[in-house]
């Protein structure tokens, strides 16, 4: 404009407006930028759910494992008394005849928990005269293996 005479000091744009095309390719790179942000926000969401389902089911199986070796405790030590107590009223048996009527009651309780499961639809279970005293002999020999290793 010098070459007219005019010296252009300061404009004022009020509105710009690009081609289509270049309006187009901002608002793609708007977007991919926003989707990216949105990836990463869900992996960390993702990451942190899993951390503390995992930190969850790690507390939930350690507070059953307490729940279990205290109840296994419970047993033993009713077990204990029973066996106690049986020999001293029950005259001329032996801590081995009450441990085997245990392991008889035991088997039976087990059977019967195992027919009241609805999700079982054939047990197979050696049943007759000698299958408790089979039983018995496996868990008695298993014992004195873990024993002697």
């Amino acid at each position: 404009m010098s070459a007219y005479g005019f010296e252009i000091v300061q404009t004022l744009i009020v509105d710009i407006e690009p081609d289509e095309h270049v309006k187009k390719a901002m608002n793609e790179i708007n977007a991919a930028a926003r989707l990216r942000v949105a990836a990463n926000e869900k992996a960390e969401a993702e990451k942190s759910y899993r951390s503390k389902r995992a930190e969850g089911e790690a507390e939930s199986k350690f507070l059953s494992g307490l729940g279990i070796a205290r109840q296994r405790q419970a047993i033993v030590d009713g077990l204990r008394d029973s066996v106690l107590g049986f020999s001293v009223n029950v005259p001329g048996t032996t801590a081995k005849d009450v441990m085997d009527m245990v392991l008889v009651t035991q088997y039976f309780d087990t059977i019967k928990d195992i027919g009241a499961a609805s999700k079982s639809s054939a047990v197979f279970i050696p049943h007759g005269p000698g299958a408790v005293r089979d039983i018995a002999s496996q868990i008695r020999d298993g014992l004195l293996q873990a024993n002697a290793q």
